[in-house]
């Protein structure tokens, strides 16, 4: 590392240090200007025991070789300051060192009140003192004379005046300064004071950041916005506390981000500066983005246009927030339409579909891209975690301490959602043995003689019956499987799907199904037994994909049983088809049917 070429010694340093520490507090910031500090050696007139010396003109003579901290520096510099800014010079004070221990008394009291920088170890104010202002010092110290802690507070030196004597007084120069602007030392002091007050409390508020020796910075409209949902909503509070929120303007206008962003899987908001959003409209912005995430838009889009499925998350998250009244709407507009008003995102995104040449001229918060992102637009952290069970988890701490603090009511379709997620899922296969319980109920059984039953030792002259299926139950007792073999299909999800029915069809005393093959036309394999189904199926077709021939096969064919249910196993890239039979679809997570159905679709993981 280079040194630099102008190195202040250690003094130096520190008295600097000192002067940038009391003008940085806000008291003093606005007399910052009107004062002059002269420490040059041969032009201070600084007692060689003192510390500075205060001239009516709005000088302040500092010793030029004092060695001291920056802390102590910042208090006595203050205490010089004041003397100006108090407006202690008063002509008609007759014992002027009297007068000046009394000011002594009172600045200090007053910047220990304030806390600014540290007093000098030499001098100290006796405990018990009475508050009184400088007149009233001033007399006593005429009368009593001056007590040696209180000569010990002299800038200029113990027994020394602080501020130079009325016969040494000439025109101040602030006084054309005066006749100028019409503000004397008084005003900006009472300014200063007004400034202070305010600071502390915007600090008190949360809008104002201590960043520690007196300094402040003004908190940005995003760090109260979110703020605000950690210690006022803990609905959200959770969701927007796990977020990283990344304001960079370059990246947003690369990325042509509009107003804002979310990557779930790096927990990343992306915010554009140039948007000029609020702290009301930020609130609204950061609450968008985390539905997005915690009602998991992203895993329910299902096949869906991504675009059209992120316009119609919009219209039913800004119609929440809206009758929520988080924030304000952002005043570059969004989509919000009251006649969707109710509607779920699956239930308005049948209705925007049909007119898609329109809607693709709708802009999200991110443009016409969308601001539900699947890829990472900056190095950010990974997660390893679950991201379902993660999001469900700070949803669910929300919703517990919204509920718990009575924040108030929440929207009847919001309150659904979260609801349901907040419900462990349930398993493709267990959902898809309780359709089979619901056309398979348990076999009645009955005794039967008809074979040799076993016997009991103690009682072998005994005959015992058998406990046997009753035939009646046993006719029509299958299904149909109609199984989409076209090139789109993994063998994966064939294998799994296959195991899973026999397996099924084992448990619920299936003896046979009715298995058809289905690509560009229909294979029927006929009847097969349960066992057989997963281990000595050989696939046929691969071709395309065209289920409607098989279900029409099964729908006319003779010896299939006319209340037998169908289940069809597809990748749901296939034609529309109808099928009047007891039916459900099997489909691999991720996928969706092009076409609408009132019959169970069982998503395989």
């Amino acid at each position: 590392m280079a040194t630099p070429k102008h190195r202040l010694n250690p003094a130096t340093q520190a008295y600097e240090d000192g002067k940038a520490l009391l003008w940085s507090h806000p008291v003093f910031t606005r007399l910052q200007s009107r004062v002059t500090f002269v420490r040059h050696e041969g032009q201070s007139l600084c007692p060689p025991g003192g510390w500075l010396l205060v001239r009516r003109s709005g000088h302040i003579h500092v010793h030029p070789k004092r060695s001291e901290t920056a802390q102590h520096w910042a208090f006595m510099l203050a205490r010089g300051v004041l003397c100006l800014a108090m407006e202690l010079f008063e002509r008609d004070r007759a014992d002027w060192p009297a007068w000046c221990a009394a000011c002594d008394v009172v600045t200090t009291r007053f910047l220990l009140a304030i806390k600014i920088g540290q007093m000098p170890p030499a001098q100290e104010l006796p405990d018990g003192l009475p508050g009184w202002d400088e007149p009233r010092w001033y007399e006593a110290f005429g009368s009593d004379g001056i007590p040696g802690w209180a000569s010990a507070l002299s800038l200029a030196g113990a027994g020394q005046p602080s501020m130079e004597l009325p016969t040494d007084w000439r025109e101040p120069m602030q006084n054309r300064w005066i006749r100028q602007t019409g503000n004397n030392w008084s005003t900006l002091f009472a300014e200063g004071i007004a400034d202070s007050v305010t600071q502390a409390v915007e600090v008190a508020a949360g809008a104002r950041v201590a960043l520690g020796g007196g300094q402040q910075r003004l908190r940005s409209n995003t760090e109260r916005a979110r703020s605000w949902f950690i210690s006022s909503y803990p609905l959200l509070g959770a969701m927007v506390s796990a977020f990283e929120v990344l304001e960079d303007a370059d990246l947003c206008r690369r990325e042509e981000i509009m107003v804002g962003a979310v990557n779930e899987t790096q927990r990343i908001i992306y915010l554009n500066p140039a948007a000029g959003l609020t702290e009301l409209e930020t609130r609204f912005v950061l609450a968008h983005e985390v539905l997005h995430v915690a009602l998991r838009h992203s895993n329910r889009q299902l096949g869906r246009d991504a675009y059209l499925w992120n316009v119609a998350c919009d219209y039913v998250i800004n119609d929440w927030l809206i009758e929520m009244q988080i924030g304000s709407a952002p005043a570059l507009g969004l989509l919000h339409d009251t006649q969707l008003k109710g509607l779920s995102a699956e239930e308005v995104y049948d209705r925007i579909v049909v007119d898609m040449r329109r809607m693709r001229k709708l802009l999200t918060l991110a443009g016409r891209q969308g601001d539900m992102l699947a890829r990472p637009l900056s190095p950010g952290k990974t997660s390893f975690t679950d991201l379902d069970e993660f999001y469900r988890t700070q949803l669910g701490k929300g919703l517990l301490l919204h509920d718990a603090q009575g924040r108030g009511l929440l929207p009847a379709g919001l309150l659904e959602e979260i609801r349901a997620l907040l419900q462990p899922p349930i398993a493709w296969d267990v959902e898809l043995a309780r359709w089979f319980d619901h056309h398979f109920p348990p076999i009645e059984r009955q005794r039967s003689y008809a074979r040799l039953s076993r016997r009991q030792s103690a009682t072998p002259d005994i005959p015992r019956p058998r406990s046997v299926p009753d035939p009646r139950w046993l006719d029509g007792r299958t299904f149909g499987v109609v199984l989409d073999t076209s090139g789109s299909m993994e063998r994966q999800l064939l294998a799994k799907a296959l195991g899973a029915i026999a397996s099924y069809a084992q448990a619920k005393e299936v003896p046979a199904v009715r298995v058809i093959f289905c690509d560009a036309a229909a294979y029927d394999m006929g009847y097969m037994l349960a066992e057989d189904i997963a281990g000595r199926v050989r696939v046929i077709g691969r071709g395309g994909t065209v289920l409607q021939p098989a279900i029409d096969l099964l729908q006319t064919a003779a010896d299939f049983p006319k209340n037998g249910p169908i289940l069809i196993i597809t990748d749901g890239q296939c034609d529309k088809l109808s099928c009047q039979r007891p039916h459900a679809f099997l489909l691999p997570a991720g996928k969706r049917l092009p076409f609408a159905t009132r019959a169970q679709v069982f998503y395989v993981r």
